[in-house]
């Protein structure tokens, strides 16, 4: 028999209904390959291998009696961001210390509702906040990627570094994962796997610690478009609980893969050819584009004008919310209370400890720009900025344009601990620079793998759609991904 970790969610579930292989044996492989991997990679923060188990068991009877979920019996790693009920749920965070919620997020509930299985909790940045999973209070996760030569450890992407570590690795199926301003995408492009912000209020944000809630997005982070398409579709739906999740049906989005792009207009937007950017991403956009041209697609130059005041604006707008959002941690209710002399210094004392260095670097930016006297100065005019950026691609997506074809990220993933990353927060923050136009504009946006850098590690293209048209992203996905084949890192660990 194969290694069972090695099975896509597609695979394992056609040998799950054949009764080729049972979830509890599919269950017990993953668990044996956590147990032989996390303490090098980090990318779990909790185990449920007894709940995983049960899981398992009880879908193992509805497969034997013909009804199996659209995800039955299939073993998944949850962000830890994800209110999971009576499970760890810290958003990798010191002040939610013990916290167990009597909850389920909805979009947890609707895997579990597809008969997915639970193995545990994964690592990421604090309260999503970084790009490198260093952030987290659990320590960081390391990618299961290694340049060629070289054993030094890698950075897996941030914030959902512990899902795309996790699905690289095959210590997972597959993983949810949020994306606030490129937390599903970038750690995608890292890694080589797939990773699908879809349109703002195509998935429920209820149960999800929320960091900015005009941006944030759950997805998934899967080992190829067919599973991203699979676990899209059992975590999209309405829902009363959010008033911001839209009432829309949701496709069959495995249905539109193998179709044609012929005919499809590709947006090359001049805007993200940026100075200095390495000539192995410009390399890797211009054999995207080749390859979608001989698919048939028809290639077009647009321009996004506003594109390069996407960052700052970004990181005023996420930085405001993150502080009106985080103002509920004071240890009263629930998670790390350190006692003071009175309420006040209880509070102090409580997310002096309990928060990280970059959560409260943020949370001080969002508080300054929201203080009165600023508030005019950049929390609007950032507001305005966004409008001109979503107004950019509308503008493009009415001249008749299917898709954006863009880099994913600057460049391949970097070492954990790289000393000019941590001296310097903004270019830290630059390696959201291809992902935040797309949440500021609340569109969908697909990171697929594309090649390999000239160290050997991976490297992934972007594809920007219209709102709700992720079908034509994974339908577009698709081709590259067919182009470019599969990648996977050697096994060290």
């Amino acid at each position: 028999m194969t290694d069972l970790t090695a099975l896509t969610i597609a695979q394992a579930r056609d040998k799950l209904r054949a009764k080729q292989i049972t979830s509890s044996e599919l269950t017990d492989a993953y668990i044996s390959a956590i147990d032989a991997a996390n303490d090098t990679l980090n990318a779990y923060v909790a185990l449920t291998p007894d709940k995983a188990r049960e899981m398992a068991k009880a879908s193992d009877e509805r497969l034997a009696s013909g009804e199996a979920g659209a995800l039955e019996g299939i073993p998944l790693g949850i962000k830890d961001l994800f209110g999971t009920r009576d499970v760890h749920t810290q958003a990798a965070s010191h002040i939610l210390d013990g916290f167990k919620p009597k909850y389920e997020s909805t979009v947890t509930q609707n895997l579990w509702n597809d008969g997915a299985v639970m193995l545990g909790k994964l690592n990421m940045d604090e309260f999503a906040m970084g790009s490198s999973n260093e952030t987290s209070h659990y320590g960081p996760v390391v990618n299961p990627w290694r340049a060629q030569g070289s054993n030094k450890n890698l950075v897996p992407g941030g914030s959902s570094g512990g899902s795309a570590a996790a699905v690289a690795a095959h210590i997972c199926a597959a993983a949810t994962a949020t994306d606030t301003g490129g937390s599903i995408r970038q750690p995608a492009a890292f890694t080589g796997t797939v990773g699908i912000k879809p349109t703002y209020g195509r998935c429920s944000r209820w149960g999800i610690a929320a960091f900015a809630s005009s941006l944030d997005q759950a997805g998934p982070i899967t080992r190829d478009v067919r599973d991203a398409a699979i676990m899209l579709k059992s975590m999209a739906s309405i829902d009363e609980k959010d008033t911001t999740s839209v009432d829309l049906p949701v496709p069959d989005y495995e249905a539109a893969l193998g179709g044609s792009v012929k005919g499809m207009k590709i947006g090359i937007p001049s805007e993200y050819s940026m100075d200095g950017m390495p000539d192995e991403i410009n390399k890797l956009w211009e054999q995207g584009i080749a390859w979608l041209k001989d698919a048939g697609a028809e290639i077009v130059k647009i321009s996004l004008p506003h594109t390069k005041y996407a960052l700052p604006a970004y990181y005023i707008v996420a930085p405001a919310e993150a502080s009106s959002n985080l103002a509920r941690y004071d240890g009263v209710k629930y998670g790390l209370r350190v006692p003071g002399k009175d309420i006040t210094d209880m509070y102090e004392q409580t997310r002096a400890k309990g928060f990280g260095a970059e959560v409260k670097r943020r949370i001080m930016i969002g508080t300054y720009v929201l203080s009165a006297g600023y508030y005019d100065a950049y929390y609007l005019q950032a507001q305005k900025v966004r409008t001109l950026i979503k107004q950019d691609f509308e503008k493009v997506f009415a001249e008749g344009i299917d898709a954006i074809l863009t880099p994913a990220t600057p460049s391949a993933a970097f070492g954990v601990g790289d000393q000019d990353m941590a001296a310097d927060p903004v270019k830290m923050y630059l390696n959201d620079i291809f992902t935040v136009t797309v949440n500021m504009a609340g569109l969908p946006g697909i990171a697929v793998p594309a090649g390999l850098d000239g160290q050997g590690l991976p490297l992934g293209l972007q594809l920007i759609g219209k709102p709700f048209d992720e079908e034509t992203l994974f339908k577009t996905a698709n081709v590259i991904e067919q182009a470019a084949g599969h990648f996977e890192p050697e096994k060290w660990w």
